[in-house]
């Protein structure tokens, strides 16, 4: 017992120890840009709180670095107050409102060393960040709440939101920390952070952002907070609105201490701000922000000036809706009119089908564009757009062209713009998925706009898993169009191998080696190799269990392949229509015909009786350390179990390995059962 309390003593300070460390590195990483050490070694920290928290769940903690997976989800978002106004900033869009904004500064404050000679005021200049303005208030240096803008007054309640976004520390580094701090800032989206969502959201066939403002706000108000954590929100704080401190001493005189301080604090800061004087230097750093405004890693759309003495700040006061002592130089609006010429069809790399509009030429921020995507068929129509048009053109965020709406004199516009019915690279069919945005080519074995990643998923571990021929390799074949179709890898030869760059005599005949061996597969990776969309590996298995030869899956109907577990109407259409294009069955035929093949694979009576898992559904989260997840998955669906990406209330278990995330809490909070590593084990040992 003795032994036991001690362990948990022990635990309890290593528990502490390990939070105090990786809060300590988040702010290296998120407040200074300037981190100890690596990731690897962060996430090995990372992992071991993690574990300890999963055996011990009374050492979790509010503040801990592991509890930024988001929650429950809200039904609605709860009213806030704010203990200040957050006041809006009164806008100038020109040098001359500049120069009378810094005139009636100086008058207000009647600084003066003589009547004529007027000594010039000290400003704290900083990028305006297109963002989302939020609260975030800290009690005794935890993180208590965080709350929008809303109407300045109140806002909506996002605390359990803001708690998975990683710049926000949890608790406060540091000394003299006060007992109460309101910190007011700007949640974002990073411009490299925004192009990866899209990419993410094109490829789940979702819906794509319009500009990182947008996604930051729907990202930061989504009411299930776990999609919240999947977002790559950032924050940068602007000002303070509440400061309470049980000491008196703690009075800082101007904005650039405490903002200083707030970076000491963990809070991060804009590395842009700086103090200047006068309207000179009010000039010039608009100018060198203007200047440098594409290479910044965040959207701005201005400079904000705030006078940085606090008793002056305090002598100035504010009107109504805005502080008389800050004001926002706004940058002026990039957008123009021009004719739309045309509305052509980008294929990608992926099959999906993009609407692009082929401008007249137009200079948009010192930049000639002529194209502009339209992002999907749905975005066409909704902007009721076809070529003779008037159209808007602006640069979001000065870098990517986009059509903002159409003006001007009405066209006939009876007939709509049509996504067309075939692929206009390869002639194959082209389908829409129900509530999907995203349109794709079905010729995913011939497209040549698919070729390298059609390829590359033909080659992939769970495909034909030809080792030695990645995705450089693959790149630099179909750029020398010495491959077209997955089945041109079965006649490529020593002397072609051997004229890439970096491939030697011996990696050429690895590769050649590799394909050769890749002939004897299975059915079913067969058909995972194929890239059908929709069928992955557990469908690809149902389905060669279930019809044991390749022709009659070619030649099923609608109703025969529903019959196959994992398959509905959207997947059986999927198939059906892959099939249907010629030019895929005429590149499988040349695979049979290089010699792939595989044994009978239809599931027999032994295997069927052995099946003493059938009717059950697992869920395997986090990473397993005595089992591959693939194989665990593999065996367990042997056993006749099913495996599920999702935790229901219908799942027989949740098999959970470190690092789990937010399956664990679903399971947790549904009732659902959750078995570790051993006990999976055990149960296939049984079995």
């Amino acid at each position: 017992m003795l032994k036991s309390q001690t362990k948990k003593s022990g635990d309890r300070v290593r528990a502490s120890e390990l939070r105090e460390k990786l809060n300590h590195h988040n702010y290296r990483y998120y407040t200074l840009d300037a981190p100890e050490i690596l990731d690897s070694e962060y996430d090995l920290l990372f992992r071991e709180l993690q574990q300890l928290e999963l055996e011990f769940p009374e050492l979790k903690t509010i503040d801990s670095p592991t509890q930024r997976i988001g929650g429950d989800i809200l039904k609605q978002f709860e009213s806030a107050t704010h203990k200040l106004p957050m006041a809006s900033l009164d806008n100038a869009f020109s040098q001359d409102e500049m120069e009378q904004f810094d005139k009636r500064i100086v008058d207000m404050v009647m600084h003066k060393v003589s009547d004529t000679n007027k000594i010039p005021i000290e400003y704290v200049v900083e990028p305006k960040l297109d963002g989302l303005a939020l609260t975030v208030l800290y009690v005794d240096g935890v993180l208590k709440r965080g709350a929008t803008r809303g109407d300045g007054l109140s806002g909506e309640d996002v605390t359990i939101n803001i708690r998975t976004i990683p710049s926000i520390p949890l608790r406060l580094q540091g000394d003299n920390i006060p007992h109460s701090l309101e910190v007011r800032g700007e949640v974002f989206i990073s411009k490299k952070d925004f192009e990866k969502l899209n990419n993410s959201q094109q490829l789940k066939g979702e819906k794509m952002f319009a500009n990182p403002r947008n996604a930051a706000a729907g990202s930061l108000r989504q009411l299930d907070s776990t999609i919240t954590a999947t977002r790559p929100l950032s924050f940068i704080s602007y000002g303070v609105g509440v400061l309470e401190s049980e000491d008196d001493t703690q009075i800082y005189n101007t904005y650039s201490q405490l903002i200083a301080q707030l970076s000491i604090w963990g809070i991060p800061i804009s590395t842009e701000s700086r103090v200047v004087e006068g309207v000179s230097e009010i000039i010039n750093v608009f100018d060198d922000l203007a200047e440098r405004r594409e290479a910044l890693p965040y959207e701005i759309d201005g400079v904000v000036y705030k006078v940085n003495d606090f008793l002056f700040q305090q002598k100035l006061g504010s009107t109504s809706r805005a502080p008389r002592w800050a004001i926002a130089w706004k940058f002026p609006a990039e957008e123009v009119t021009t004719n739309l010429l045309a509305i052509d069809i980008q294929v990608g790399r992926t099959g999906a089908l993009t609407p692009v509009a082929r401008l007249e030429p137009v200079e948009v921020g010192g930049v000639t564009v002529s194209n502009a995507t339209l992002h999907n068929e749905d975005e066409v129509k909704r902007k009721d757009l076809r070529a003779g048009d008037r159209v808007v053109v602006r640069r979001a965020g000065d870098v990517i062209p986009e059509v903002v709406r159409r003006i001007g004199v009405e066209l006939n516009r009876e007939d709509s713009w049509q996504m067309p019915k075939v692929c206009p690279v390869c002639g194959s069919k082209v389908i829409r998925e129900e509530e999907k945005t995203v349109a794709r080519c079905s010729g995913g074995l011939y497209c040549a706009a698919q070729r390298s990643e059609a390829i590359w998923h033909f080659c992939s571990r769970r495909g034909l898993d030809i080792d030695g021929v990645g995705g450089k390799l693959i790149e630099q074949l179909v750029e020398r169009e010495l491959i077209k179709t997955p089945a041109d890898l079965f006649t490529l030869t020593l002397e072609q191998l051997t004229t890439l760059d970096r491939v030697g005599v011996k990696s050429a005949q690895n590769s050649l080696d590799a394909i050769e061996s890749s002939k004897q597969t299975t059915l079913s990776r067969f058909i995972y190799a194929l890239g059908i969309p929709e069928v992955g590996e557990a469908t690809a298995r149902s389905m060669a269990h279930h019809f044991g030869e390749l022709n009659l899956i070619i030649s099923a109907k609608q109703d025969q392949l529903q019959e196959v577990a994992d398959v509905g109407k959207v997947v059986a259409n999927n198939i059906i229509t892959f099939f249907e294009q010629a030019h895929n069955i005429e590149v499988i035929d040349i695979i049979l015909a290089a010699g792939v093949k595989w044994e009978y694979e239809s599931v027999s009576a032994s295997q069927v009786s052995n099946a003493t898992l059938t009717g059950r559904t697992y869920v395997i989260t986090g990473s397993l350390s005595k089992i591959k997840r693939a194989e665990a998955k593999e065996r367990l669906q042997k056993l006749g179990a099913k495996v599920t990406g999702s935790v229901s209330k219908s799942s027989t278990a949740l098999i959970c390995g470190l690092k789990p995330g937010s399956k664990y809490d679903r399971a947790k909070k549904i009732g659902v059962p959750i078995m570790n590593e051993d006990e999976l084990l055990e149960l296939l040992a049984k079995t």
